[in-house]
């Protein structure tokens, strides 16, 4: 399946291990609502100041809940209060929709009321003992945070910041010694090495702060596990070389970051700033921030899908204490963004401190957010005027044209990428394979396959082995006829490495079906609807495939299916149709090569596009 919609330029991809990512579903709360425990359709039309009953109110803010919706859940959860006050499971949800809507004052008023609820202990013992430190009542906090369970996640969380107490009691060595003597998962270390720095850093002790940031940045785990962690750890490093005046050894540090995770703006930001002269400030400053730091680098490497609430309680309580922390509010922004909440995004992009090496990346953010919420042109206008601030910033070309593509606009998409290829110039990196796989997709749009093609060829001359360049270029030649061996390799090859992507392994059955290996495509075309249900075009490519090979009930099923199913490439008047008529009989005299289906078929939309 082809698709040129890139709705989100990745952002920093934050991955962990499965241990970690089973640690944090431990802590979270018993009752929090999932979505298979969504309430009846009906709840989502109440209207809260109509709601007269415990029911009623408890059902609609359970909607309101699963749906991220949480002033109307806070309000709803409230209501519910009125008519049960002592209903505990309640104020449990409450408390914490609260934290997650961001009201963390209001939350932490919840969470003292509950604090001896074994039910939400973990979050309530963290918050009230992170209030503690921001109070400055650091032997309160060590009290509260004194942990001696079995789970890796939460002792790994209270003994950081129990440390960060007694930094900001002025026992810096106890912290240290503290954080040292931790033991735990290998993973322990990605996290201990960045906090020690930061704790050295904030005592004044610059050479156990460079000890501990520099085996953070040379550690290989922490790429994967943690990179915002990681890049923490750069820049902190650089700012502490550049601050002695070592400005060759701070520009080596950033030279490490570049080199793990290429075109981070706030990285070419700092890197301008020292080559300027200027001495950076340090993020970290107190206990106050390093406490929210812990929770920032948790929150952040656990980032991924289905994991968007707790993320978001860990982020929002870390804003609390380090309110301009501008990484916490892009990350926050992300997420927003992720569950379709685009006006959330936007507000916290707006709040990144202009001073902040991170601005850069919130305005381009902020430019995809725009056009998430329809504002289409406000978007197109303030990512051209971001280009025109900074002409050499690749990643402006690319929230451009991402906004071109959903508005069809391949045009101005293509005159985009080729301002971006001129910025490139003679000699491209790896890294740009995405600029030249963007143009060929304008290109293949407007038609232009003679100025497509060596597009796709040379994102793949980049990056050989990148499934979404090898799917399309593949499915591309198939379609039309051309290399068809080449073409069905190549798409081979990207299911092999997408093995569970269900659009790419929908263009090897679309690919067999085009060259009229119906069999063939009923088996990989089974295998997409699978991975990828309830997405209209793969239902139709099943439902002609079913055709093709006699299985006629199985395929008006389809159809039927993928009229009630999600996607805008499909002509649901051609689906009736086939409904009504099926499919017309194949020429029969045509050779195995061109045995394609001539009928009006629903189009394959074009191969996967970068939508990560």
């Amino acid at each position: 399946m082809k698709g040129t919609s890139m709705r989100q330029i990745s952002k920093l991809s934050l991955l962990c291990g499965t241990a970690l990512v089973t640690a944090l579903f431990l802590a979270a709360a018993p009752n929090a609502a999932t979505p298979e425990e969504k309430p009846a359709e009906e709840a989502a039309s109440f209207e809260p100041a109509k709601v007269q009953s415990f029911a009623g109110a408890f059902l609609a803010a359970r909607t309101a809940d699963v749906d991220h919706d949480y002033p109307t859940a806070i309000t709803l959860y409230r209501k519910a209060l009125e008519f049960d006050p002592a209903n505990l499971e309640i104020r449990e949800r409450l408390m914490i929709a609260l934290f997650l809507d961001g009201q963390f004052e209001e939350g932490l008023a919840e969470a003292e009321a509950l604090k001896d609820d074994e039910a939400v202990e973990r979050i309530t013992t963290i918050v009230r003992g992170l209030d503690a430190i921001r109070d400055g009542r650091f032997g309160e906090a060590k009290e509260m945070l004194a942990y001696s369970g079995p789970n890796d996640l939460d002792k790994l969380t209270h003994t950081l910041i129990s440390a960060w107490a007694d930094v900001g009691a002025g026992e810096e060595g106890k912290a240290l010694k503290t954080v040292r003597d931790l033991t735990g998962p290998d993973w322990f270390k990605v996290f201990t090495d960045y906090q020690l720095g930061t704790m050295a850093l904030v005592s004044g002790d610059t050479n156990a702060a460079r000890t501990h940031l520099t085996a953070a940045i040379t550690n290989e785990e922490a790429v994967a596990t943690a990179p915002d962690t990681f890049m923490r750890a750069v820049m902190a490093l650089a700012r502490l070389e550049a601050a002695a005046g070592k400005t060759q050894k701070a520009l080596d540090a950033i030279s490490v970051g570049d080199g793990m995770i290429s075109n981070y703006a706030p990285l070419k930001a700092l890197r301008e700033s020292i080559e300027s002269g200027e001495k950076p400030a340090q993020q970290i400053t107190d206990a106050s921030q390093g406490a929210a730091s812990v929770l920032f680098s948790i929150g952040a490497a656990l980032n991924r899908q289905g994991a968007e609430d707790m993320v978001s309680l860990y982020l929002q309580v870390s804003h609390a204490l380090d309110p301009e922390s501008a990484d916490t509010l892009i990350l926050l922004g992300g997420i927003a963004e992720k569950l379709e909440k685009p006006e959330q995004a936007i507000s916290y992009y707006e709040k990144v401190p202009a001073d902040s090496p991170m601005r850069r990346i919130s305005e381009l953010q902020l430019g995809l957010a725009l056009a998430g919420s329809e504002k289409v042109e406000e978007a197109r206008q303030h990512l051209k005027a971001l280009i025109t601030a900074d002409p050499t910033d690749l990643r402006s070309y690319l929230a451009y044209g991402s906004v071109l593509s959903d508005a069809k606009d391949y045009k101005e998409m293509a005159a985009n990428y080729d301002k971006a290829v001129e910025v490139i110039g003679p000699v491209p990196k790896q890294g740009d394979w995405t600029i030249f796989f963007q143009r060929g997709i304008a290109y293949e749009r407007l038609k232009k396959w003679d100025q497509a093609e060596p597009n796709f060829k040379k994102a793949l001359e980049l990056n050989p082995e990148q499934p979404q360049v090898l799917n399309y270029l593949g499915y591309s030649w198939v379609d039309m006829n051309r290399n068809l061996e080449e073409g069905l390799d190549m798409i081979r090859r990207a299911v092999e490495l997408r093995p569970d992507d269900g659009y790419i392994v929908d263009s090897l059955g679309w690919a067999y079906y085009r060259m009229g290996r119906f069999e063939d495509a009923v088996a990989e075309l089974e295998r997409a609807v699978q991975l990828r249900a309830g997405d209209a075009t793969i239902n139709d490519h099943l439902g002609d495939a079913y055709w093709r090979v006699g299985r006629k009930l199985e395929a008006v099923y389809q159809w039927n299916r993928a009229l009630i199913s999600e996607g805008d490439d499909v002509n649901r008047d051609q689906i009736k149709e086939k409904i009504d008529k099926g499919l017309p009989p194949l020429d029969p005299t045509a050779t195995t090569a061109d045995k394609r289906p001539e009928e009006p078929a629903t189009p394959a939309p074009a191969p996967a596009g970068n939508k990560s």
